[in-house]
């Protein structure tokens, strides 16, 4: 199997597909075939998109580059910080 990357819409679509294939008594392994995705990426996407809908997705993905800009500049900040401390103590 290559390697790609899906986009949480595309996953969520695999998902309820997969489980519309479970309802019909298939199991897990021929829904993975099916899907051209292994095992282990079925139960971590169903752990981790689970339930959500494509716009739930959506936003959790929106949320969390939000986060990871904010972690950032927080990071930027404290270096600030410390090298105004440093600064101001004479140790230039």
């Amino acid at each position: 199997m290559s390697r790609r990357r899906h986009t949480p819409e595309q996953i969520i679509r695999k998902l309820r597909e997969g489980e519309k294939l479970l309802g019909q008594q298939f199991s897990v392994e021929e829904v993975c075939k099916h899907l051209e995705i292994s095992e282990g990426t079925w139960h971590r996407w169903q752990n981790q998109y689970g339930g959500m809908k494509a716009d739930d997705a959506k936003r959790l993905k929106e949320l969390e580059r939000e986060n990871a800009r904010l972690k950032k500049m927080v990071a930027e900040q404290a270096l600030d910080i410390d090298m105004l401390k440093e600064i101001s103590r004479g140790n230039y």
